[in-house]
């Protein structure tokens, strides 16, 4: 495929655009219908809210406020000179189009919406749209009219869900300012403005594909609002970081001597196996949100993984396409001036990439310490995590919405701007249940509404704020204590009580979550690496990660440390369903790291059997471009603080600081040290779960300029064994750089067979024989028989590597190039590993 891509490179660039515009042209025409579903099933709150809706069937337009406070000599706001301006301008206000009720303060009626010092007040602004579908010029022309009656001694300000929608930066200023910085890296990695470039088309044009289709597919399912932004933060950190890895490797092909043509294929036959591993595994954290059963999540499942889809598709079919129309361009002209004189790079990796490895191999103990010091200190926030919801009392000061939220808990109490509704079903007499709830702890007013349909419902104003720890007591008092005494079927219920009811059920439900995506990671880990105790490690730092992540998000978010300085608003609980999505992305993405660096280390050691060489050469070739892939996910993830949405700010710096943590300290410092203190025991696997396990390639060596040619004949025969001359010595693996098999004539499967001898001539019985790709895939296992012989079957054609153990002797591993036809290979074992084939 992708050599196809890159021979009809311009075919694949017209379906992708076309694409992209389709989309884009019929996402625009249907417009959006982004909905927030967080009632959950068999909950207290949701059975509140399905009694209402039957009751008071709900408004078809999106509800807001205009709060007034008069002060200074100004005078209460029913003094004469207040009303004679802010009546004609709700009276304005009403007669807008596409404004369906305006409810003031001064019909006698409402008095209840004067404060009881009268320096307060409020007016329900009622659209005929939902916030989403309101223009934003009705909703300005709104903020303009109510704000022009501001006076000397007079304020103005509105809150709401459609005022909240003009308050936001424009659309796609966090995610340009991501791509600017990410740019910046990839120039400096590059030093080539083609290259640059190629990852951030890639990025763009599949997170573009993705937003267009969130878009249509609001239309048919529940999509919350924020699943738009998190797919275009996750879209963009996986896209530009996949087209990097393929990048990079294509870089390395051309400087290493290849043709464009083929270091782009054999770039995506490699990086781009381990991008569709990774995307894979991205995709399956995101699905492991549906362990949740959280209605709320589905739409962010589904917003998510498919713009991962579509960007593990951009960096597979478009990416070669483009490498193609780069040519030898992808290198920059001082690149490929130093290739042309020079001569193809050498493989062996140099520079500080090498010398932090080669440290880190000196000092193992000290540098694990130091790495689980700090993250342990990071995670010590994480104690005292409480889940929640964000409202309009977290925006910045200087919004308008900020500031009717803290005039109505001025005016009204810090309980106003959350109140509850108990619920009554069956027409029963609630005049008693009133009474024992106003005379209830924390409670400062409660009065029933008319019955209705009968459903009574009484409206319970808290004295605390709708995000106090107060106010979740309350909650769980007039459940467990108040209504029951009271002897009446009663349900609470209110957004507050939803989020409480959405929080406590995702905390409930997390450790369930949890073991699930840290079980599929073990899995495919150990399919992966064949060995129980990399996977184990791996789960291990996943769960460090984590910790510390999250407890940045409690210092920043909770605590409220910096966030004047990063311009956040106000602190508060974290978002109830962050910690799941978060979770799977940082399941996804420290997967990705993972693999690329130990897929390295396990080809190094199948290779040699040597682990702190297998270590040290995984850590020195592929620290670079992981640290490269975070830094720039750094940037991007850290723009969408700019986007002007509390949960996608929270999201930003969470995995933000989840990525650095991750790559920089984790997978450079302290999986590698921890590697070189397990030594030889991070390769186990019992026997018996070996042969048990399928076979499962992530990301094959990358193949080198010159193709095996087969046996090393120079050293000739060896007289001491009793063969004939033509008996050849085989190089021990270990002084080879290797390559996937490629055919090397004509033929389908065949075997490799032959004796295995000790020193002394004697059968070795017992002994294991492995054929093992040039990649590290084992491809058949077998045990030696009682005359010493074995048979192992080849797929195809081409070069492998042969490993031998035998209990008592050294184990080696040796190249063979089979042919068209079976090949005889006896080895010859002794107490030194010299292996030799007839």
């Amino acid at each position: 495929m992708a050599r196809w891509c890159y021979r009809h490179r311009l075919v694949v660039l017209v379906l992708w655009v076309g694409a992209l515009f389709g989309l884009g042209a019929a996402g625009t025409s249907a417009g959006t219908d982004y909905s927030n579903v967080f009632s959950l099933p068999d909950t207290d709150s949701k059975q509140a809210y399905d009694l209402m809706t039957k009751a008071f069937p709900r408004s078809s337009g999106d509800t807001d406020t205009v709060v007034w406070r008069s002060s200074g000599d100004a005078g209460p706001v029913t003094d004469t000179a207040v009303r004679s301006r802010i009546e004609p301008a709700l009276k304005e206000i009403a007669g807008m189009r596409g404004v369906g009720e305006v409810v003031g303060p001064y019909d006698a009626k409402n008095a209840a919406q004067i404060s009881r010092d009268g320096r307060t007040a409020f007016a329900q602004i009622t659209f005929t749209d939902q916030a989403n579908e309101v223009p934003k010029d009705l909703v300005q022309k709104v903020v303009d009219t109510a704000q022009g009656a501001e006076h000397d001694g007079l304020q103005v300000e509105l809150g709401g869900q459609a005022i909240t929608r003009i308050q936001e930066p424009p659309t796609g200023v966090s995610e340009v300012v991501g791509v600017a910085a990410a740019a910046v890296v990839l120039f400096l990695a590059f030093g080539s403005l083609f290259a640059m470039l190629l990852p951030i088309v890639v990025a763009i044009m599949g997170v573009g594909s993705g937003m267009m289709a969130t878009m249509l597919l609001s239309h048919v399912t529940n999509v919350p609002e924020v699943a738009p932004l998190l797919g275009s933060l996750i879209g963009l950190g996986v896209g530009i970081d996949y087209a990097l890895f393929i990048v990079t490797r294509h870089r390395r092909g051309i400087q290493r001597g290849l043709e464009p043509e083929e270091s782009a294929v054999r770039a995506l036959n490699t990086s781009g196996r381990a991008v569709l591993f990774a995307g894979g595994t991205v995709c399956i954290a995101l699905a492991g949100m549906l362990v949740m059963n959280l209605r709320f999540l589905d739409g962010v499942v589904i917003a998510t993984s498919l713009t991962v889809v579509l960007s593990v598709l951009a960096a597979v079919t478009l990416l070669p396409a483009l490498l193609g129309l780069l040519g030898p361009r992808v290198l920059s002209r001082k690149q490929r001036r130093k290739l042309a004189g020079a001569g193809p790079d050498p493989a062996e990796a140099s520079g500080p990439a090498a010398r932090w490895s080669a440290y880190v191999q000196e000092r193992p103990r000290s540098i694990a310490a130091m790495a689980l010091v700090v993250m342990a200190v990071l995670a010590l926030p994480v104690l005292s995590l409480r889940l929640g919801a964000t409202d309009q009392g977290n925006n910045q000061e200087s919004t308008t919405t900020r500031q009717a939220y803290d005039l109505l808990a001025e005016g009204f109490g810090p309980g106003f701007n959350g109140p509850l509704q108990v619920v009554v079903p069956g027409g029963a007499d609630t005049m008693e249940l009133v009474r024992t709830i106003r005379a209830t702890d924390d409670v400062a007013q409660a009065a029933a509404a008319p019955p209705a349909g009968g459903i009574t419902v009484i409206q319970v104003v808290p004295k605390t704020s709708p995000q106090s720890v107060g106010t979740d007591r309350l909650i769980d008092r007039l459940r467990d204590d108040v209504i029951p005494e009271a002897g009446v079927e009663a349900h609470v219920g209110g957004v507050t009580a939803v989020f409480k009811d959405f929080a406590s059920v995702t905390g409930d439900r997390l450790p369930y979550f949890v073991g699930a995506i840290i079980g599929l990671g073990f899995l495919l880990l150990l399919i992966a690496f064949r060995s129980l105790v990399v996977p184990l490690t791996a789960a291990l730092m996943n769960l460090i990660a984590a910790a510390a992540s999250f407890g940045v998000l409690v210092a920043v978010f909770q605590w409220g440390w910096g966030t004047e300085f990063l311009g956040i608003g106000k602190e508060g609980p974290i978002t109830a369903f962050l910690p799941v999505i978060m979770l799977s992305l940082l399941f996804g993405l420290s997967m990705d790291y993972q693999v690329f660096l130990v897929s390295r280390m396990h080809e190094e050691w199948v290779h040699t059997g040597d682990n702190a060489r297998a270590v040290r050469v995984g850590l020195a070739e592929t620290s670079r471009v992981i640290n490269c892939a975070a830094l720039i996910m750094i940037c991007v993830f850290s723009a969408f603080v700019l986007s002007g949405d509390m949960e996608g700010a929270m999201a930003g710096i969470g995995l933000a600081a989840a990525v650095a943590l991750d790559a920089f300290i984790l997978r450079t410092a302290l999986v590698p040290a921890a590697m070189h203190l397990l030594g030889r025991s991070n390769w186990w696997l019992p026997g018996w779960l070996e042969g048990r396990l399928p076979h499962l390639a992530v990301e094959p060596a990358e193949p080198p300029a010159e193709s095996p040619t087969g046996p090393d004949k120079s050293t000739g025969p060896n007289k001491n064994t009793g063969l004939d001359k033509n008996t050849e010595h085989i190089k021990a693996a270990e002084h080879v750089k290797t390559a996937e098999p490629e055919a090397s004539g004509t033929g389908g499967a065949t075997v490799i067979h032959g004796f295995l001898r000790t020193a002394d001539g004697d059968p070795l019985a017992g002994a294991s024989v492995t054929l093992v790709s040039r990649g590290g895939r084992q491809l058949d296992r077998v045990t030696s028989i009682a005359d010493g012989s074995y048979i192992v079957s080849v797929p195809a054609p081409g070069a492998y590597i042969v490993a031998v153990t035998a209990r008592g002797l050294a184990s080696r591993a040796h190249h063979v190039t089979v042919g068209g036809g079976p090949l005889v290979y006896d080895v010859e074992l002794t107490d030194d590993g010299a292996g030799l084939v007839n």
